[in-house]
Parts: C-alpha cells; structure tokens; sequence
C-alpha cells in the first residue's frame, strides 16, 4: 500500500481545546478542562478513517510550551503509535499567555505532505485564517482537505470564513463527541467570608500545641522617650484562614534545655526600634528525614519517568498520592513515619519543596503565572497525607474524603 492511500490528521490542540473550554465552562482557559489525550486521540483516528475511507498514517499534535520544552501531556502523546508533536513557543505578552509559531509550523507540514505526496486525504483540526495558503497548496497536489470545527458555545463559527469556503469536506464535532473525552475541571465554591472551604477546615482542625506569645517590642535604655510597643498575642484557634509558615513557626516546641543563660536577651534592630529575637525552635522530627531524590536510584529514576509518562493523568491529588508512595516505599521502615504524622499538617520543608516541584511537571503551573494555583496545592498535600494514613497507627482517622474524623 502506498502512503498516498493514506489519511493525515493535524490537530491544531489550542484550537481544540480552547474552544472545548469556551463550549464546556463558556471561557476559553484550558486549565479549566481535563483532557483524556489517550481517548482522543483513539477518537480522531477512529473517526478520520471512518469519513476518508483510509487508513491512518500519522496524527499531528500542534501545540506550544514555554521555550518550546515539551510539557507532560507532550511527552505522553509523543510515546503513542502513530502521533507526532510538533512545538511552537508559549509566550506572556500583556499578562496572558500567547501561542507563537504554531501555524506556521503547521503550514510547513501540510506544504510538505502534499508535495512528498505523503497521503491522498487530509484531515485539519483548527480554526486559524493563517493556514490558508497551506490549504490551498494542498489542494493543489491533489490532496482532499477535510476541515473539521468544534461546535462554538455560541453557535456561530470559530474558524476563518475563508478556511470554511477553501475546505472539500468540512464536518462539526459536538457537545456529545468531545464530552466523551474532554470534561470540565471542578473548581471551588464560593464561601461566605470567615467561613474556610473544607479542605481549608480540616488543615484547622489539625491537632497542634498551643500557640506562642510573640516577643514583646520594648524600648532599647538608650533610646529614652520611644514608647514601648505592647507584646501581641496569636493564637491560631482565632484564625479564620489556613496558618501561615509564619503562624505554624510561632506554635509553642516540646521544652529543650538551653545552653543561653536565661539573663542574655538577644534583639535586633528595626524602624521600629529594638526588637527581642524569638529564642531558636528546634527542628520537627520529620526534618531529619530524608527526601525522595535521595533514596532514589538512576534505575527507579527512569522507572518514575516512564510511570508519569503513560500512567499518572496528573490530578493533583493523584500527584501527591504517587509522590507519597513512592517515597514512603524507599524509606523502607514505617516506624521512620510515624513523627511525621505526629505533625500533621505540615509537611517538612525540604520534601514539600521536593513535592510541589514534582506536581510542576505535570504541567499544573501552566498558564496560571509559573504558580501552582491554591486550590491545586491543598490538593496536592491532602493526596501525600491520603497515602500516609494508609501506612502508620493512627491515619485510620483520615477518611476517603480526606477529612478527619471527630
């Protein structure tokens, strides 16, 4: 069989699914979709062969990624048979993200198919005027141009008028096609003010030490006149919002014996005057522990790769779920974990680090400012203690839905 017997698809993927966004939440932001690409990509080839009558050669994936370094999903679709990816840049310009380069880069392949003769049918996912001349080139070779649109949540057009005039076929994918691959991300409701969302209330109803007295101000003897500022008490049992890393350092520490004389007074200076430095608070136990890039081999290492690559779809709360069993497996001795739960909520520091780094590379900093979005982080450490509980005496307290008990 010759390869001009053969149907091409290119998907133009901020085409795709930013008007699956614009249809299912009526914004065209794709962080707010969740995407099956497996299943579509399935869909599009199934359906392709279906309307040209050929079989598939080659589905082209068009997208862009910050300095054109393929985010998770790329490296997901570039493994499955019969795709390629092809990258264009992702760029801020006036606070938003934009995509540079991407029809251009499609205009290239489409010219280049149609005069190597690559396929006889070709089928094009996108929207934009840009790729005209390409269609036209085609079309000249003797290629048949399918040009398919997802339904607009408007129900006029979102694709060039001259596209639509240009293309042999031309077909639109609905509501019920594109739900069966593509479905809204749940975002958090709204609360009346002083009243935290559940995940926010469970961090509070954590079992803490009471809270620290901060140091009080007081007038430097050398400074006459400069009135003394009051000592100010905080407790987080009046908090109304997740603490702080500053309200969780003020939590008073188990007693340690001290080497300073209780006569020596340490202070700082400030605008304010001179300020009473909070005397040093010992290191939570789980500090000593060590992270998950140190019990890790190269082989596991390229293991891990493998595993995000063709099975964790990237839920946050998946995410923190993978990090925490893994990480938990190589430590080895689960009496090592215990202390850990003792300090629920926090996470020691250096493997929160590790952790929130990991949840980067499934992509859930894209287009929300190079910042993991809230919401996404409460997530992402609700799933790290989820499996925790399943591992020491105790986490039994932790329910399916995360929250405690009592």
């Amino acid at each position: 069989m010759r390869n001009l017997d053969r149907c091409v698809v290119l998907v133009d993927a901020g085409y795709l699914l930013g008007a699956a966004a614009s249809l299912l939440a009526g914004e065209p932001s794709r962080s707010r979709v969740a995407v099956d690409h497996t299943a579509l990509i399935a869909a599009l080839r199934a359906r392709a062969e279906a309307e040209t009558g050929l079989p598939l050669l080659r589905i082209y994936w068009f997208d862009a990624a910050p300095d054109r370094r393929p985010l998770p999903e790329h490296r997901r679709l570039r493994v499955l048979p019969r795709v390629t990816v092809r990258l264009g840049a992702l760029t801020r310009a006036e606070g938003r993200w934009v995509q540079k380069g991407v029809d251009a880069v499609m205009h290239a392949e489409l010219s280049e198919l149609a005069r190597n003769r690559a396929c006889a049918d070709v089928v094009l996912v996108t929207g934009d005027g840009d790729l005209l001349p390409g269609m036209m080139s085609a079309k000249e070779h003797g290629v048949v141009v399918h040009l398919w649109a997802l339904q607009a949540a408007d129900g006029d057009f979102n694709q060039s008028e001259d596209l639509v005039g240009e293309a042999d076929e031309r077909r639109v994918l609905d509501r019920e096609w594109i739900e069966q691959w593509v479905r809204l991300r749940e975002i958090p409701t709204a609360h009346p003010l002083g009243e935290p969302r559940p995940e926010i209330a469970q961090l509070l109803a954590a079992p803490h030490a009471p809270a620290a007295v901060h140091p009080g101000r007081r007038r430097h003897p050398e400074r006459p006149g400069q009135p003394a500022e009051p000592a100010v008490a905080h407790s987080d049992a009046g908090l109304k919002v997740v603490p702080t890393p500053r309200d969780l350092a003020h939590r008073a520490p188990a007693p340690v014996a001290s080497t300073v004389p209780a006569s020596i007074v340490l202070r700082w200076s400030s605008e304010r005057g001179w300020v009473d430095r909070p005397a040093a608070e010992p290191h939570a136990p789980g500090d000593s522990l060590p992270i998950l890039a140190q019990l890790t081999t190269a082989e596991q290492r390229w293991a891990d790769r493998e595993e995000d690559i063709t099975s964790i779809g990237g839920d946050a709360h998946e995410v923190g779920q993978v990090f925490a069993r893994r990480w938990m497996d190589r430590l080895g001795s689960a009496d090592r974990l215990t202390p850990l739960w003792a300090d629920y909520p926090r996470i020691p520091h250096r493997l929160d680090g590790e952790l929130l780094r990991y949840a980067a590379r499934f992509g859930l900093l894209a287009h929300k400012d190079d910042q993991i979005d809230e919401h996404d982080r409460y997530a992402i450490r609700a799933g790290f203690w989820k499996e925790l509980a399943t591992r020491v005496p105790g986490g039994e307290l932790l329910t399916a839905d995360g929250r405690t008990e009592g």
